[in-house]
């Protein structure tokens, strides 16, 4: 699938209807997911037949512009039931199948590297310090080929620090830097509009025995 046929797709799914300030919650615009899984599939391979995870996957962009590009099976995880009911709506309406996980990151069971490749837009940390490090160490805990995800180029030294010195990541690489557009959606915002500088990462972990 060529990249403005993905990004015209993620262009129809819904959006929060009622964010939630607390969680961070801000919609994966198409222009953005649609680069993410399509320079992940389309430069080294890792979504195609792939088993992938969409960590606080929201209303599951990236998940479902994974199986749009034929991941073998994709696994969304929130910790917001309302957010996880829009992404099964959202994956109907599109016709692709996704596991959706009601869970607290930080709470997450799985044992091993059962996941090919995590792909994410986390929390930024900036209602709750660390929440983004939360989501790339059980990533980095859980992934045997890569770990995609955006965090604020302001950060960029600490994320690469902490991937590979706290969580023991062989690699970390941003691939390029993006423009994250934040719409006008909690009472706090000024402006109709904010562009984010955040940097697009893969990670590799350390090479480990796959498990399940």
């Amino acid at each position: 699938m060529k990249l403005k046929q993905l990004e015209g797709l993620l262009g129809e799914l819904q959006q929060f209807s009622a964010p939630k300030v607390e969680l961070e919650q801000y919609p994966t615009g198409p222009h953005i997911a649609s680069r993410l899984i399509h320079t992940a599939e389309n430069t080294f391979g890792d979504i195609t037949g792939k088993i992938v995870a969409d960590f606080g996957c929201g209303c599951g962009t990236l998940g479902i512009a994974s199986a749009l590009l034929d991941a073998e099976h994709v696994v969304g995880v929130d910790v917001d039931p309302g957010s996880l009911e829009i992404a099964s709506e959202n994956a109907e309406q599109l016709e692709v199948s996704i596991d959706l996980v009601w869970c607290d990151i930080r709470n997450l069971s799985w044992k091993g590297k059962c996941i090919d490749t995590v792909v994410m837009n986390p929390p930024f940390g900036t209602r709750r310090k660390g929440v983004d490090m939360e989501f790339l160490s059980m990533a980095l805990q859980v992934a045997s080929g890569a770990v995609y995800s955006l965090h604020k180029t302001s950060t960029r030294e600490h994320v690469k620090k902490a991937a590979l010195q706290s969580f023991n990541a062989a690699t970390a690489e941003v691939l390029c830097e993006l423009r994250f557009d934040v719409p006008q959606m909690y009472k706090f915002h000024k402006k109709k509009e904010v562009d984010v500088a955040v940097d697009l990462w893969r990670f590799l972990p350390q090479s480990v025995s796959r498990a399940c």
